[in-house]
């Protein structure tokens, strides 16, 4: 018994080291250090939309240049919820080239603080980039009753 207890102890100290080098190959390809291509330069990562009432919907167009030496090819741009709705350039943003990512949040049903984000999914080496409307919707102003009589 104590034999196959070694055997069995012997195999697995043989073999920790063999998957302990393809982790560390795995996790050298993390990292986007590759100087050769496309990257984002947004004028900002965040707009604050301020405060507007339950029901109203705010847009804001999130400016960026390929500030990379390859063209800038955005594949996929998701927002957190169905509230936020991103339109973004289908066309390869060239070196230099400005572009946007328009945005669109519709308040109805959300109340209080909101941190609303699109994930934006593209060969630049920050990737995935992600960019943030953020501001407060309050709840709609009551009208007082109209006295019908007169």
């Amino acid at each position: 018994m104590k034999i196959k207890f070694l055997l069995i102890a012997f195999a697995l100290v043989c073999t920790l080291p063999s998957f302990a080098q393809d982790e560390k190959k795995v996790l050298t390809n993390i990292g986007n250090e590759d100087n050769n291509q496309a990257s984002f330069k947004f004028e900002t990562e965040e707009h604050n939309f301020g405060t507007i009432t339950q029901g109203e919907s705010v847009t804001y167009e999130f400016k960026f240049t390929n500030t990379g030496t390859e063209p800038l090819i955005i594949s996929k741009a998701e927002g957190s919820c169905g509230c936020t709705v991103p339109i973004y350039p289908k066309e390869p943003i060239m070196r230099g080239q400005a572009s946007a990512v328009k945005v669109t949040f519709n308040s109805t049903g959300k109340m209080g603080v909101q941190d609303k984000t699109v994930t934006l999914t593209s060969n630049a080496k920050q990737n995935p980039m992600i960019i943030h409307m953020k501001g407060t919707v309050e709840k709609p102003i009551s009208q007082p009753a109209v006295d019908q009589k007169k």
